[in-house]
């Protein structure tokens, strides 16, 4: 069995935390990794490292290339019979068996955000899905959206929920300030807009600051900025860029509430490390959020910005709420562990080694 590892970041983003958490699990198959000479893995096969989205688009394009012309002759060299990619992406009619797992179609949905990658859902990722063995997924949305969007069969995909680093995403003990926070990537569809026009709107949002955590896209973030001044809440808003994923605990710690009203998320990772350190949540009631967020968070439609606003008065000025929502959001997270997803992952694979 070849698991491929070719994408991995050397900072994580939620595709790298998924396939790093998932391997002391894998390791029960006795896998061979396609990984880095700097991996730190034991038993592995040398691969390019300039392959990633930290080399940009010329990156992903020579991990592709890679990918349909190279992992075949390696599938074939090391006598595999059997390929597992944590992403959506396998040679295609090169005669390699492989399952692969779907985050999310949000190129799909949104296609004016994401112009070079439009053609590689449109065409390439539908032929992966057909000639896949099995597709697991990250939620029943997502599930949805490969049948809606593909007309994969719903009897070749398994969702499996994700699950969030207990070791590290915990209650700090700390001084609560007096921010809500953002998190996440400036793309339009995250709708970072939207929470500056609902925090603007608070009655009392000179006592409040709000910030932003994630990073810097020239493409998006002059528009965010641009709207913070025409609010006139330059003093208020902070935009932090990306924050290292020591710092994420501290920071969920402190703040008001995560607000995190994403018009479509295919799992939405920051809300279940937020009720995992204590922090009341305000999430979109839309996509996979509902599945994650249960009745542990306030759910607001995304489009409605009065209702974000209300939600973010809420917590902020009833005490009693906040620690209701702390509560629930502590015990909504003992339900998503990485030993369960890492067991039904290998459940699945299992069936096809």
């Amino acid at each position: 069995m070849l698991i491929n590892l070719a994408y991995i970041l050397s900072k994580p983003t939620g595709t790298t935390a998924y396939a790093l958490n998932l391997l002391p699990h894998l390791n029960l198959l006795n896998p061979t990794y396609l990984a880095t000479l700097n991996s730190g893995l034991d038993n592995y096969y040398p691969v390019p490292a300039n392959m990633t989205a930290e080399y940009g688009m010329a990156g992903h394009m020579r991990r592709l290339l890679w990918t349909q012309f190279q992992l075949p002759k390696q599938y074939h060299q090391l006598k595999a019979n059997f390929l597992f990619s944590p992403i959506t992406e396998a040679p295609l009619w090169s005669g390699c068996r492989f399952v692969v797992t779907v985050h999310d179609l949000t190129p799909l949905r949104f296609p004016q955000y994401f112009s070079s990658l439009k053609w590689l859902y449109r065409y390439y990722t539908p032929r992966v899905l057909a000639q896949a063995a099995h597709i697991i997924c990250n939620s029943e949305a997502t599930a949805a959206d490969i049948v809606q969007f593909y007309g994969v069969s719903a009897a070749k995909i398994t969702p499996i929920l994700l699950a969030y680093d207990a070791d590290h995403f915990k209650p700090v003990a700390a001084s609560p300030q007096n921010y809500f926070l953002v998190l996440g990537r400036h793309v339009p569809y995250k709708n970072v807009s939207g929470a500056i026009a609902a925090f603007a709107k608070l009655p009392k949002a000179k006592q409040y600051e709000l910030w932003i955590a994630g990073p810097i896209d020239p493409r998006y973030t002059p528009l965010l900025k641009q709207q913070v001044v025409e609010c006139h809440l330059q003093t208020q808003v902070r935009f932090l860029d990306y924050v290292p994923y020591e710092d994420l605990p501290l920071l969920l710690s402190q703040a008001i509430a995560l607000v995190f009203p994403s018009l479509w998320e295919g799992f939405g990772l920051p809300v279940l490390e937020a009720m995992a350190c204590g922090t009341p949540v305000i999430s979109s009631n839309l996509s996979s959020l509902p599945e994650v967020a249960g009745d542990a968070a306030i759910l607001v439609d995304p489009y409605d910005r009065n209702a974000i606003t209300v939600a973010m008065q809420s917590v902020a000025n009833n005490g009693q709420l906040r620690q209701k929502l702390r509560t629930a959001g502590l015990e909504r997270a003992k339900l998503f562990t990485w030993q369960r997803t890492g067991q039904q992952t290998v459940e699945v694979l299992k069936q096809f080694l």
